[in-house]
């Protein structure tokens, strides 16, 4: 007897360590009836997370659902269909990218009958990169994605600093179209029925911003518009849901994170020197201020410099 069960506790043992990570499930929060955020976990992609790390805003129309946000691959993506069928039975009927970057994009793919809505440019940046990331995705979570590939918006909203009012399955919409900010071609969706805002990877809450393709001056400026909307509940790309007080918080960081690379770069010192000069205390306790800092400064750094010449 004593040798069936440790036969059977070897078997168990290591059936559960060879089995694959568990994609973790998004916290629901209810703002009202009709509209619930999905939070994903904090960190970056990788095999703890099988990449699900975004937020998503679930929209529950009149006959269908409006996603925003669709993960950064088919997994991602069915893994938010499943948690989406457990709040309705309509169907995901359109499903909006806030940017281009492939843990907003990539669970497009999932979702073919329904309408794809972005930016122009983020479209573009789509079809340009979106290989690129999954690329990226399949390294950092450590398997392929036969299945995902990317799916461009098929409905696009152009310019900077544009809004379109649009109703969406009985829901009043307006897409924001700011100055090119944490992406080339960001777009920010306000639902002004139920005064939520959802602001893509310009708002982030509790985790670094990452600038790696930021135009950062226009962000801090984008950062100032928001406060003109009548938001109650903000929804940023990663962390918990924001106030007003907190977009005023990270628009002021960033804003001292600018004005002092500016003052190293007029001071003549190098971007590694002028890492030296800032202080960075409040980020530095922030998700991902390791992986990112150096980047920031860089990015903010030839920006500045660009603007010089």
């Amino acid at each position: 007897m004593n040798r069936l069960i440790i036969i059977v506790f070897t078997v168990f043992f290591y059936s559960v360590a060879g089995a694959a990570p568990v994609m973790p499930q998004p916290k629901v929060v209810k703002i009202n009836e009709r509209v619930y955020a999905f939070l994903g976990p904090m960190g970056q992609p990788s095999a703890h997370n099988q990449g699900y790390m975004v937020n998503s805003t679930v929209i529950i129309g009149e006959q269908g659902v409006i996603l925003i946000d669709s993960g950064a691959s088919d997994e991602v993506g069915n893994h938010l269909g499943k948690a989406i069928a457990k709040l309705t039975t309509k169907p995901v009927t359109h499903v909006i990218n806030t940017h281009h970057h492939g843990d907003h994009v990539l669970g497009n793919i999932v979702f073919g009958k329904a309408e794809i809505i972005s930016s122009e440019i983020c479209r573009e940046m789509v079809n340009k990169t979106g290989d690129e990331w999954i690329a990226l995705m399949e390294s950092l979570i450590g398997h392929k994605l036969p299945n995902t590939r990317p799916v461009p918006a098929s409905v696009t909203y152009a310019g900077e600093n544009t809004r379109t009012e649009r109703t969406i399955q009985g829901v009043k919409l307006e897409f924001w179209v700011p100055a090119g900010s944490h992406t080339v071609g960001d777009m920010m969706v306000y639902l002004p029925e139920d005064k939520v805002l959802v602001g893509g990877d310009i708002l982030v809450n509790r985790t670094i911003p990452v600038m790696r393709d930021a135009l950062v001056k226009n962000w801090v400026g984008t950062l100032k518009q928001v406060r003109t909307f009548d938001a109650k509940t903000i929804v940023p790309g990663h962390g918990p849901l924001m106030k007003q007080e907190d977009v005023s918080k990270l628009q002021r960081q960033m804003d001292v994170f600018y004005t002092g690379v500016e003052a190293g770069y007029k001071k003549g010192l190098s971007d590694s020197e002028t890492r030296k000069t800032l202080d960075v205390r409040e980020w530095k306790k922030l998700e991902g201020f390791d992986a990112n800092i150096g980047g920031n400064v860089s990015r903010t750094y030839l920006e500045v410099e660009q603007a010089s010449f």
